[in-house]
């Protein structure tokens, strides 16, 4: 495999292997997109990216993580979706679209105005959780779902399944990483039921399961699922971690899941991540291997022979790029250009290649 060679996904083929890793822009009113995400999302089309994922956006708007998030829970919102859609397919990228609940880490203030839940009566709202749980010290308390809570949930990532695709997105991966609710559910840290959602793997993973069911039910047979999954919660004991994952991607292949994201952490405040250069790279490659379900890789991967690298030697089948691709726009461009790769380029910047 070379990263500019096509991969086909269902019936969709990715020009080449370099995605837009969805990257919240906390830049929504009332959920809704605007000009500032279709220059955003529409600039790295134009760049080249296979795939162009949107950032995680709420299926309800109790599952927002902050006020400024994007959302799919009304018409409102699919209708501003549209266009966006719309343009990135124009390009000639995959149109894709991160489904997300943010469970306890919800109600936050966006990074560039603090750190921590948004303060009470200035729009904060009731947080969510497998268990009453708080992420970190002076952090809200959430309200451990019930049942019919959670049967709600499901709902409400099936009904934004089915706006995603109305609105003309091609892609749907859905969160299930970073500590964010259905991550907690998984983590034995963060889910301490004793219900059918809580205990034994099975029962903590099953409304990973039925969420993906849900979404199946409304999102095409034809059109890639991807699952984004933190491989470990680089806890001491007791936490979510690489065997866990791999046993899951194994139990999710069969229900529709084409690929898995494989980022890390995200349910603990005060880890030791060994962060490097592609450190969750061989994350990856273990799901990729054992499980036989195709995977991307993320995480600090921001050079071009880097990238070229984890493709060719079969650790991922796709990197995504998160930070590196808000550095450079047009990364896939300058890449084909050092490996000497063909890449169309639109009619009006020809002349510049």
């Amino acid at each position: 495999m070379n990263l500019f060679e096509p991969f086909t996904q269902r019936s969709l083929t990715l020009r080449n292997r370099l995605v837009v890793s969805p990257m919240c822009q906390y830049s929504a009113i009332d959920g809704l997109p605007n000009d500032w995400h279709m220059v955003h999302l529409g600039s790295r089309a134009v760049g080249g990216a296979a795939v162009v994922i949107a950032e995680a956006t709420a299926v309800s708007a109790q599952g927002r993580i902050s006020p400024q998030d994007t959302g799919l829970w009304n018409q409102a919102q699919q209708d501003a979706w549209r266009p966006i859609a719309r343009f990135i397919k124009a390009e000639g990228a995959i149109a894709g679209i991160q489904l997300a609940h943010a469970g306890r880490k919800a109600s936050t203030l966006r990074p560039w105005q603090g750190h921590g839940p948004v303060p009470a009566g200035q729009g904060d709202w009731l947080t969510v959780a497998p268990s009453a749980l708080p992420f970190d010290k002076g952090w809200n308390v959430p309200q451990a779902l019930d049942e019919a809570g959670i049967r709600a949930v499901v709902a409400d990532f099936r009904a934004a399944a089915q706006r995603a695709l109305t609105a003309g997105f091609e892609l749907i991966e859905l969160h299930a990483a970073h500590g964010y609710l259905l991550h907690q559910f998984l983590s034995p840290l963060s889910n301490q039921r004793s219900d059918n959602y809580g205990g034994s793997f099975e029962n903590r993973s099953r409304i990973v399961r039925e969420v993906i069911n849900a979404v199946r039910e409304v999102w095409p047979a034809e059109l890639p699922l991807w699952l984004r999954i933190s491989a470990t919660d680089w806890a001491d004991e007791g936490g979510w971690d690489i065997e866990q994952s791999v046993q899951l991607a194994q139990l999710v292949k069969p229900l529709g899941v084409d690929l898995i994201d494989v980022s890390s952490g995200g349910l603990l405040p005060h880890v030791t991540i060994p962060l490097a250069p592609g450190y969750q790279v061989p994350f990856a490659a273990r799901i990729r291997r054992e499980a036989g379900i195709a995977t991307g890789a993320v995480g600090l991967i921001t050079e071009v022979e880097q990238a070229a690298e984890i493709v060719a030697n079969g650790e991922a089948d796709v990197v995504l790029m998160a930070r590196e691709s808000l550095r450079d726009p047009y990364f896939p461009r300058r890449a084909a250009q050092q490996l000497d790769a063909k890449i169309e380029a639109p009619t009006q910047y020809r002349r510049a290649w």
